[in-house]
């Protein structure tokens, strides 16, 4: 056995508040997400608006902060008013994107009713593919108009008096991209983004705009970030990892962590020079681990590492909370997602319990914290599905950690993933500027190795394990299992 690891904690060093809106999630017309997942008019198991209620239950219990919609690709031929009105005389059109037919009996009002059932807030995204100002003005006032205009009406007509008040919207998505139905050059994209900002402030000056990022360290995010930071809010990074291979695999989130940094760079730059007061902050729009399937129905599955990759990317969402102002999970149900339906049930994947617990514990404050656990010196190998390049970032050290707490220091929680697939890390943490008054609540999720599954015959592979431990004083120690993801809250006694 190895010397013991430790964790110290600093609890009088901030490294910035965390906006809760680190923990929203993603759903887009695509495969099972919407039709047959988080909607099925003719379900038993749906409600008389089609929603599926189990689902409504495993998304309230995941608690999203907010949810983007209705894409993703989807949105760059989605045109919003064909998915208004009755449901029986609305449209059906070509979904470019993904190769389908959308019905479009799940639209707007459709959206902000299931949103108002989860308890979480909407945030859309603007069609700047084959989309129009005119139409993207039109589509903010229909939802947060008041005054006795067409739009506003027609929302009224459509039974919902009152104005929705969405606050968040993209100014597209993956325009850069050429699968992206309406791809711009950069340059263009500003062009056109900045005459559309201008007007969609005067429709509503209280809204909050997401610039179209790409992945926080190409020449698109340098040209969109100097060319609209005075007219935006956020600027969004598009990342994905995930690998066969064990290391890649856990380790593949740090390459965000490189992102993150290069895309604050960006922004505190253009701030600078163009003389810009207020903050700007990251949305990281899409993140997830992703590299198994490439069909139209991206129906993923997930073992305990794609787990353990899951609760590393929330780590460091906590740990770059400072720039790290909005994280969409892509995507909540079906594709590529932590709930998967069937005709009869639904299955929860293990990547959903860290988001859970996660969700639950984290607190207001983000503090600092060293690890000394033993280290990992990865090589990245060639050939691999996502050749991120994460082996200047290393050594690893095999605990990986991030520490929140109330803004009266009266509470803790650590997370903590030991990435060892093989050994037990018997720890000692040391809290420093305060001390653990009592009990400490414990959530561990783990399996029997790093490539169990959870599947309908067998859905607790991957589970949660709660335990409770008295803890006083200004140090404790504890063991965190192999391959293990780890939530650890505990009272505070202050100095």
């Amino acid at each position: 056995m190895g010397p013991m690891a430790s964790i110290d904690v600093l609890l009088n060093r901030s490294v910035g508040t965390i906006d809760r809106r680190i923990f929203g999630g993603f759903i887009e017309h695509l495969g099972r997400c919407v039709y047959g997942g988080i909607y099925e008019e003719d379900s038993p198991l749906s409600d008389k608006r089609g929603f599926r209620t189990d689902v409504l239950a495993a998304v309230r219990d995941l608690a999203p902060t907010h949810v983007r919609w209705p894409g993703g690709n989807f949105v760059s031929n989605y045109h919003w008013a064909d998915g208004i009105g009755p449901v029986d005389q609305r449209p059906r059109r070509l979904d470019l994107a993904w190769h389908a037919e959308e019905s479009n009996r799940f639209g707007t009002d459709e959206f902000m009713a299931w949103c108002e059932e989860v308890g979480t807030e909407p945030v859309l995204c603007f069609n700047m593919g084959t989309g129009t100002m005119e139409e993207a003005l039109a589509w903010v006032e229909y939802c947060n108009g008041t005054g006795d205009t067409y739009w506003a009406n027609k929302r009224r007509e459509n039974g919902h008096p009152e104005p929705y008040n969405v606050r968040c919207w993209g100014l597209g998505n993956e325009i850069w991209a050429p699968w992206q139905i309406g791809q711009r050059t950069p340059e263009n994209y500003v062009e056109t983004a900045r005459v559309w900002a201008r007007a969609l402030k005067r429709m509503d000056p209280e809204i909050s705009l997401v610039s179209c990022g790409k992945t926080g360290i190409d020449d698109w995010d340098r040209i969109v970030i100097d060319g609209l930071a005075q007219f935006i809010d956020f600027h969004s990074v598009h990342l994905y990892s995930g690998n066969d291979s064990y290391w890649p695999n856990v380790l593949g989130p740090h390459y965000t962590e490189r992102a993150i940094q290069n895309t604050r760079a960006l922004i505190d730059r253009a701030r600078y020079f163009q003389h810009i007061s207020r903050e700007i902050g990251v949305a990281y729009d899409e993140w997830n681990v992703w590299y198994r399937t490439d069909d139209e129905q991206l129906d993923e599955r997930y073992n305990l590492a794609d787990t353990l990759a899951v609760a590393t990317y929330l780590n460091i969402f906590v740990r770059r909370c400072r720039t790290i102002r909005m994280a969409n999970l892509a995507q909540l149900v079906n594709v590529i997602a932590p709930i998967v339906t069937s005709p009869d049930s639904l299955l929860l994947q293990g990547i959903y319990y860290p988001l859970q617990l996660m969700t639950r514990a984290t607190k207001e404050i983000g503090v600092d914290v060293f690890v000394k656990s033993g280290a990992y010196t990865h090589t990245d190998p060639p050939g691999l599905r996502r050749p991120h390049r994460v082996a200047g970032l290393g050594p690893f050290q095999y605990l990986d950690v991030a520490a929140s707490r109330d803004a009266g220091s009266r509470q803790l929680t650590l997370s903590v993933v030991n990435r060892d697939p093989e050994r037990a890390l018997a720890t000692r943490v040391a809290l420093h500027g305060g001390r653990a008054s009592g009990k400490m609540t414990g959530h561990e999720v783990n399996g029997a190795h790093p490539g169990v599954i959870n599947t309908p015959e067998q859905p607790g592979q991957i589970s949660v394990r709660r335990f409770e431990q008295r803890v006083r004083g200004d140090d404790f120690d504890i063991t965190f299992p192999p391959h293990s993801f780890t939530v650890l809250e505990l009272d505070l006694a202050g100095h």
